[in-house]
């Protein structure tokens, strides 16, 4: 190859060395990784770029670009009526994934809720997809059946796969890179059917004002940020969670206080099995409990605009009157 590769100079900008480096703007970064979702870079070239990032660390800018490339790719969203938009692509590994019951409580009470996410990058972890499956919610495979979901039960579950399958590829990357690309920062941001709200999660605190910087710029209208149990958006009983809220452009900080003393013992097999006796009241589980009711209080901060206590206690109140026959 005599000539210039055209993805080659995104990877300069981001690899000069020391004095040369910036930052892409927002128009490279959607070009860049418009031109990689089209597959019109070589691997070496993915791995540098990816690994790059990693290293600079991300800009607002940047992930929004990236996000915006995505959604270039998927298309314009049918006019799907949504409230919430929940990312899921961390997997727990020590708790049940308690935040699928979260949702699914919202979800019986009204607000409609579409997830999104994928699975397999980290071995020994359970992922939504398989665990609402157990509980006999199946995947969509189309934004038709989102939408036949929604009308049905107000919540719906795509994953990445099928929602971006490139996208999803990329993320499956991990054990091969060995590291965390932007890759999995991005994908929690992706709303793509332009949900009003967006909850999300974060390995890392300082993570949370990255969020909220891309979400301004992508004009998200709210957003709540904090980091959850496992990289999963759920309240942690046993620690205070420090929250970001983006509304309207202005982005406030609280801490929503912890509900248990002690740190919890680490489950053997993370599933829905728990999930489903919890629900149907067969099995008393204390921080599973905590974990669901305060998860879906932070949500209703964010979608109604209450305080925690006003909050938490319609969420209690949402949980005593629930449908415990609703789960397969």
């Amino acid at each position: 190859m005599n000539n210039e590769h055209p993805f080659a100079p995104y990877v300069r900008i981001l690899g000069k060395g020391k004095t040369g480096t910036r930052s892409l703007d927002f128009d490279e970064a959607r070009e860049a990784f418009g031109m990689i979702l089209r597959d019109e870079v070589e691997d070496l070239q993915l791995g540098a770029f990816l690994m790059l990032l990693r290293v600079k660390e991300e800009t607002p800018e940047e992930l929004a670009g990236f996000v915006q490339a995505c959604r270039d790719y998927i298309g314009e969203p049918p006019a799907i009526a949504v409230d919430l938009d929940w990312s899921s692509y961390a997997g727990k590994r020590n708790q049940h994934p308690w935040y699928l019951l979260s949702a699914l409580l919202l979800a019986q009470n009204g607000v409609r809720v579409f997830m999104h996410g994928t699975d397999g990058h980290t071995p020994g972890r359970a992922y939504a997809e398989a665990c609402l499956a157990a509980l006999g919610i199946e995947a969509a495979g189309d934004f038709d059946a989102v939408t036949a979901q929604l009308d049905e039960r107000s919540f719906a579950f795509m994953p990445l796969a099928k929602l971006c399958p490139p996208l999803h590829q990329i993320v499956q990357l991990k054990p091969i890179l060995g590291l965390r690309s932007p890759v999995n920062t991005l994908t929690r941001m992706l709303n793509p059917l332009r949900a009003p709200c967006s909850i999300q999660s974060v390995f890392h605190p300082n993570y949370a004002r990255l969020h909220t910087g891309t979400d301004r710029l992508l004009g998200q209208p709210a957003s709540l940020v904090f980091k959850g149990e496992a990289g999963e958006v759920e309240i942690k009983p046993h620690a205070r969670t420090e929250c970001q809220l983006l509304r309207d452009g202005e982005v406030s900080e609280f801490s929503w206080p912890r509900s248990l003393d002690g740190r919890p013992e680490p489950v053997s097999a993370p599933g829905a099995s728990a999930l489903r006796a919890c629900w149907r009241g067969d099995q008393e589980d204390g921080y599973g409990l905590l974990a669901v009711q305060h998860t879906a209080a932070a949500a209703l901060c964010l979608l109604r605009g209450h305080d925690a206590d006003a909050a938490l206690s319609l969420a209690r109140d949402w949980w005593q009157q629930r449908d415990r026959d609703a789960l397969g």
